[in-house]
């Protein structure tokens, strides 16, 4: 069994409202030490399949066409062994 970590954020130069609010906030804080703040997302996918080489293609297909909005996300993901109901 593989689980897949996914990582989408949104692509440098687009509008990130959520990021910033969320700095913003922490400026209003007193967190004023932080710089520019992006909002992402992160998934964890379980995967019934120990083909490594597969499982690449089957969530890049994922990401490409429901879980990142290419047009204006980025995404990654890294591939983990992991026993089954981990």
């Amino acid at each position: 069994m593989l689980k897949a970590t996914v990582y989408v954020t949104i692509k440098q130069g687009v509008l990130d409202p959520q990021g910033n609010a969320v700095q913003g906030a922490l400026h209003t804080m007193g967190f004023l030490e932080v710089g520019k703040v992006r909002i992402g997302k992160y998934m964890e996918l379980e995967l019934d399949t120990n083909d490594r080489a597969k499982a690449d293609e089957r969530v890049k297909a994922m990401c490409e066409k429901l879980l990142a909005n290419t047009v204006i996300e980025d995404y990654r993901y890294e591939l983990h062994e992991s026993p089954k109901g981990e």
